[in-house]
């Protein structure tokens, strides 16, 4: 059975003294493709932070695997809502910007290597921004900067993906692109994908699972409907 990446238990968060999500549980196993949805409101984002650790729980219990089943460190790529929102002045080529995803974490100093100026490119080809490469970021549109952005991102070769809303933006045929490359991440690289998203029709075919946050008496929102869409879900505990 395929490990577990991340798993909430009973949490329950909230801004001010208001909670959002009330004793939410989930689990997300290595190697699975997984949508996670609701209304507008439903703290989707919010869950993600808390599983990255960005947010800490009132209460309850949230484990992020550090290692990968191969005992590798967990390398987490998150893309988060809007992050494609640059000042227009932003300084940084399309090429740079990319390519300050090859450094690790404490290795601004490396040198970049060949592989890296290679990897550097073939990300920017699988979004269909290599032609921009030299373009100023500010010069693009809403929909080129969320392509780099995820571009970046697949240059870090993460194992597990967290991505909120990741194809604001985009037109059909890039977003479409996009969720195929998505798969061929989760089965050909073995990697773990978690995308927030309201567009379930386009992309359901290519999921292992769907998580909706749905509302709970209390007006909180819970993680409280899974669907399995290859028939091989393992329910958390």
């Amino acid at each position: 059975m395929n490990m577990e990446i991340v798993k909430m238990e009973e949490v329950v968060f909230g801004y001010g003294d208001v909670p959002s999500l009330v004793n939410a549980s989930l689990s997300i196993r290595q190697g699975e493709f997984v949508a996670l949805t609701g209304p507008n409101g439903a703290s989707k984002s919010t869950a993600l932070r808390l599983m990255l650790g960005l947010l800490k729980p009132w209460s309850g219990l949230i484990q992020l695997a550090d290692r990968c089943a191969d005992s590798r460190p967990l390398t987490v790529g998150y893309v988060p809502q809007q992050l494609s929102a640059f000042n227009s002045g932003f300084p940084s080529t399309v090429k740079e910007f990319v390519l300050s995803g090859r450094y690790r974490k404490g290795a601004w100093l490396k040198r970049l290597l060949p592989e890296d100026h290679r990897k550097v490119e073939e990300g920017l080809r699988q979004v269909g921004m290599w032609e921009h490469r030299g373009n100023r970021i500010g010069e693009l549109s809403g929909g080129q900067k969320q392509r780099i952005c995820i571009a970046r991102t697949l240059v870090q070769e993460p194992d597990f993906f967290v991505l909120d809303e990741p194809v604001t933006g985009m037109d059909k045929n890039s977003r479409m692109d996009f969720y195929q490359l998505m798969e061929e991440q989760v089965r050909g690289r073995g990697s773990t994908v978690l995308m927030v998203t309201h567009n379930l029709e386009e992309v359901k075919d290519r999921l292992d699972r769907i998580i909706e946050l749905e509302r709970t008496e209390e007006g909180g929102w819970r993680c409280c409907t899974t669907t399995s869409c290859r028939g091989h879900f393992m329910p958390a505990g």
